[in-house]
């Protein structure tokens, strides 16, 4: 009985080794990898004028040249105006494609190959771009006529003790009376801090709903000490489950930013902005503040907000704006691209809606940056970023009539590089010591 059950096993092996390696063949073979990469013929992409900007693209398959392929290319002024799609043929896993701008901006490639796209650009003059559109005439009495009505509401706040996030750290959960929605964020300060001894930094938001940033109070026990206030973008509570956030950005806050853009009394951005004059309020109001430094630290919708301060506020000393929002709303008028969150809208005909390119002019960067009275600014820009395009980064940094200096990253797109994030934080706390 043995024997014959050892036979059958032997058979049963003998039919399943054929079945198994069969099975085998049919497993799903995992496609080539291909990567593009497009470069310009500088390294640091920047031309005159009316020179060439010649972009040399490569194509790999599974690390090696592709053998061969076609690469659909298409120039833009930084995603304006696409010029017709040009396609080249690969040789040796290689192409190249020539360019340029006769004017300040950014030469914009695309170059896509099967599902593959990249992206590449040409910086022309970029420290000659100027702002689409001079500031309205009643810009400062607008924003005066706010501050005022803000200033009639009492400096009330409510300090909630939070569980710290660091040693030698008090943090509280902050709401401060403002006009409309309150002033919300985390507050840090180190314990037994001296009266009048400590520099404020105030850190804002990108796009988008969520609490404030609890981790952001740390910076309090940094560089010798500091009040550090994050507060959230929109006046709301912190420290909620994340539905409660997904919730308000499917629900009430849905496409916030384009909320009232006809109408200067109603753009969504005057309340987030007289919110940030608020903060800077509550933590001048510290017995621990210096007296003297502020500091505004924010990226994207952030380093819109930055840059608001910097012109709406005196008390601001330096700002650091990364990848700013923002800028240069009315770039349309002027023929190129504007910034996100793109607050006028066009017609089929590429004109300008009339009421928001009026209205947009009270809201943009490169008017605030004209009026900053600050020590400094530390910005970034990513010269292949299709939501705050560096052609309107540009034009609000060229604006800004105090020192400055800019990191440009030629290969980034919407997001601070490592490199860029230590160039702002190394700027905060340079002009912390030398406000010292």
């Amino acid at each position: 009985m043995l024997i014959r059950q050892t036979q059958m096993l032997v058979l049963i092996a003998l039919v399943a080794a054929p079945l198994t390696a069969l099975l085998a063949q049919d497993k799903p073979v995992a496609a080539p990898v291909v990567t593009l990469k497009v470069s310009a013929d500088r390294a640091d992409a920047l031309y005159k004028a009316g020179e060439n900007a010649t972009f040399t693209i490569e194509a790999l398959q599974d690390d090696k040249p592709l053998a061969e392929g076609n690469v659909v290319c298409t120039f833009s002024k930084d995603g304006w105006q696409p010029q017709p799609e040009q396609t080249l043929a690969l040789k040796d896993g290689k192409a190249t494609l020539a360019g340029k701008l006769d004017e300040p901006g950014f030469l914009l490639l695309r170059a896509t190959l099967g599902k593959t796209t990249t992206l590449a650009a040409a910086g022309y003059d970029p420290l000659q771009l100027k702002p689409s559109l001079p500031a309205p005439d009643d810009f400062d009495q607008f924003w005066a006529a706010q501050k005022a009505a803000l200033a009639a509401v009492p400096i009330k706040s409510t300090l909630t003790p939070v569980e710290a996030p660091a040693k030698d750290l008090d943090a509280f959960d902050v709401q401060v009376d403002c006009l409309g929605k309150p002033v919300s964020g985390y507050f840090g300060r180190p314990q037994n801090a001296k009266p009048k001894s400590l520099p404020a930094i105030l850190f804002v938001h990108g796009a988008g709903v969520r609490s404030a940033t609890l981790g952001s109070t740390q910076w309090a026990v940094r560089e010798g000490g500091m009040l550090a206030f994050d507060i959230n973008a929109h006046g709301i509570p912190n420290g909620k489950p994340a539905e409660f956030y997904t919730d308000l950005y499917a629900g009430e806050l849905k496409s916030y930013s384009s909320f009232g853009r006809q109408d200067r009394e109603q753009v969504y951005f005057k309340g987030m902005f007289l919110r940030l004059i608020r903060a800077i309020d509550f933590l001048a109001a510290q017995p621990e503040w210096d007296g003297k430094t502020v500091i505004v630290y924010g990226s994207s919708q952030g380093g819109f907000q930055a840059l608001a301060a910097a012109g709406l506020d005196a008390r601001v000393t330096f700002i650091c704006s990364g990848v700013p929002a923002g800028c240069d709303h009315t770039g349309t008028a002027a023929n190129r691209i504007s910034g996100w969150p793109k607050l006028v809208p066009n017609d089929a005909e590429g004109k300008p809606d009339p009421l928001a390119l009026q209205t947009a002019r009270y809201f943009d960067c490169v008017n605030f940056a004209t009026r900053a009275k600050c020590k400094g600014a530390a910005v970034t820009v990513g010269f292949i970023d299709t939501t705050c395009p560096a052609t309107s980064v540009y034009a609000a940094y060229n604006a800004l009539p105090i020192p400055k200096a800019i990191h440009a990253d030629v290969d980034a797109g919407h997001t601070n590089t490592p490199a860029a994030s230590k160039f702002m934080q190394d700027a905060a706390y340079k002009h912390v010591h030398e406000m010292k």
